[in-house]
């Protein structure tokens, strides 16, 4: 069986590992991400010594993921500093002569929860992060969805909850579904961490009336078949059912869909593999590489 070596590059940490092209994990490590030189010396590090056949490269974004374009393989005009215009596959390429595949890190979760996690035996599925940041990726007839570049679904614009007063956190919108609904947005605007405010009723309900409106959003444009989601923010499982509520309520009966009326509990879910679905995405990355050789 071929070996995957999959790089999930995070905004805080890289996870470098080895896997299987059934989604296996063999090993695995972690690495701060600091200025690119440091984090990408140790990624080398850690795989000099590693066999393996082909690598899939996650990245958190803006990337350029389209082959034949200038800057495939860039990490683009990203707001983590030191990281903008970096050629993250430029480097590895310099180190390992193998097949890459590059995406974001949420195209790969939606790709591995499509394939082994819960959106198994689905042809469209959407994969949602909210954390320090909020990304979504999209497989769409089986296929994960880019175009003139990746989904940047994190970054659309939601109605205000009619209590909220924030301005923002998005250094580019300051008000779009990031800026108001990420990790940092719950932190800025409470004056504490999200884990810190577990039994506030009131942040919940307006994180969930932010979060469902794009669900609602997406729903209407992409039409997925489970919209899966993760991150640290989604660790607070009582937001499923105030999103699953607003869900319903916002799209008030226009999508005639069981799925969406009586189902909405296996609709919009907990990714299958867990706090796994971003590594695991990287070797499905890795496993694409290995299926176009």
């Amino acid at each position: 069986m071929a070996i995957i070596a999959a790089v999930e590059a995070g905004g805080t940490k890289f996870i470098c590992g080895l896997g299987t092209e059934d989604g296996k994990i063999i090993d695995r490590i972690n690495i701060p991400t600091t200025t690119p030189e440091e984090t990408m010396s140790k990624v080398i590090e850690y795989f000099k010594d590693k066999e393996f056949d082909v690598m899939g490269v996650g990245s958190f974004g803006p990337i350029d993921p389209v082959k034949g374009s200038e800057t495939y393989g860039y990490i683009t005009k990203t707001p983590k500093a030191y990281w903008s215009d970096y050629n993250i596959i430029g480097e590895l390429k310099k180190h390992y002569d193998v097949p890459m595949e590059f995406d974001t890190d949420v195209n790969g979760a939606a790709l591995a929860e499509s394939w082994w996690g819960a959106g198994k035996g689905l042809k469209n599925v959407m994969y949602i992060t909210v954390g320090t940041g909020i990304g979504a990726g999209a497989v769409v007839n089986g296929t994960m969805l880019q175009g003139l570049t990746h989904p940047e679904m994190g970054h659309i614009f939601i109605k205000r909850h009619p209590e909220d007063t924030y301005e923002g956190n998005c250094p580019f919108h300051k008000d779009c579904l990031e800026g108001m609904a990420a990790g940092p947005a719950i932190e800025k605007r409470w004056g504490k961490k999200g884990h810190e405010l577990a039994d506030n009723e009131r942040v919940w309900d307006m994180e969930a009336y932010y979060l469902a409106q794009a669900l609602m959003n997406y729903i209407l444009i992409l039409s997925p078949q489970r919209i899966i989601m993760g991150g640290g923010v989604m660790k607070q499982q009582h937001l499923f059912p105030r999103i699953r509520k607003y869900v319903q309520e916002f799209l008030n009966g226009y999508v005639q869909k069981k799925e969406i009326l009586e189902k909405i509990d296996e609709y919009v879910v907990y990714p299958g593999l867990g706090d796994e679905a971003g590594f695991v995405g990287s070797i499905a990355l890795g496993k694409l590489a290995l299926n176009a050789k």
